[in-house]
């Protein structure tokens, strides 16, 4: 399927459909968000970007896109969670200001960072069946801090943002379309080669235009979200 593919870094590869850069997430489990696993997806973006392609699928491990931020550095201090979550904000806003289209392979469950990465993206492709996706951190004893809130204000359907945002729904790849967490659903072995049909349909967007649209449409919401990103942060603990 691929024309050319990187080695894998991690649990993280890169892969080549022509003008697609296909970026691989897949650590054998549940497909969490830590130091390393940040680290890895930040440096495709790096390098696609750097490669030249003309648009960008992001896709999961079957049955699981991302269940979130890891719960083991989570929970080995308020000091290491906050790294984390600050490089996870560096991932999401490196993927909502990508200079070129964004394309998100939900091949599974996204919740919490999984979802909040699905929010970031310009289309996402859900795979059909008895999966979950939201953000649920109040229903678990958490506040959904302002960068995801922010997010959600911008991407998800007014009808549903005080449903994601301070009541923790979380729904199936149906709901996710009405909700907005996703744009359409198809078969789970159809979501990878689905999403990168809509990406190819994606690379003759301008480059130039892009940039510049990114900066108007979203510019200032990613401006408050570093702004406030240590106030943020300051109301984060592991007992939360």
């Amino acid at each position: 399927m691929n024309d050319t593919t990187v080695p894998t870094t991690g649990s993280v590869t890169v892969s080549h459909e022509g003008g697609v850069a296909v970026i691989g997430f897949d650590d054998g489990k549940a497909n969490a968000l830590g130091h390393d696993s940040i680290r890895d997806l930040l440096t495709a973006l790096d390098d696609v970007e750097q490669a030249g392609a003309d648009a960008v699928v992001i896709a999961g491990r079957p049955g699981r896109f991302s269940a979130g931020f890891d719960l083991k550095v989570m929970q080995a201090g308020a000091d290491e969670a906050r790294e984390m979550l600050r490089k996870g904000v560096d991932l999401f806003l490196r993927c909502y200001m990508f200079p070129r289209p964004v394309v998100a392979a939900c091949t599974g469950h996204a919740l919490a960072a999984g979802a909040i990465i699905l929010m970031t993206c310009d289309l996402r492709v859900g795979a059909r069946g008895e999966f979950k996706i939201g953000l649920p951190e109040l229903t678990i004893g958490m506040p959904l801090p302002f960068f995801a809130t922010e997010l959600a204000r911008d991407r998800i359907s007014k009808r549903h943002l005080t449903r994601v945002t301070a009541l923790g729904n979380v729904y199936d790849p149906v709901g996710a379309v009405d909700a907005g967490f996703l744009d359409e659903v198809a078969e789970p072995d159809e979501v990878v080669a689905t999403a990168i049909q809509r990406a190819a349909a994606l690379t003759g967007i301008s480059r130039g235009g892009l940039v510049r649209t990114r900066t108007t449409a979203r510019g200032a919401i990613a401006e408050a979200i570093r702004a406030g990103l240590d106030e943020d942060l300051s109301h984060f603990s592991v007992n939360s």
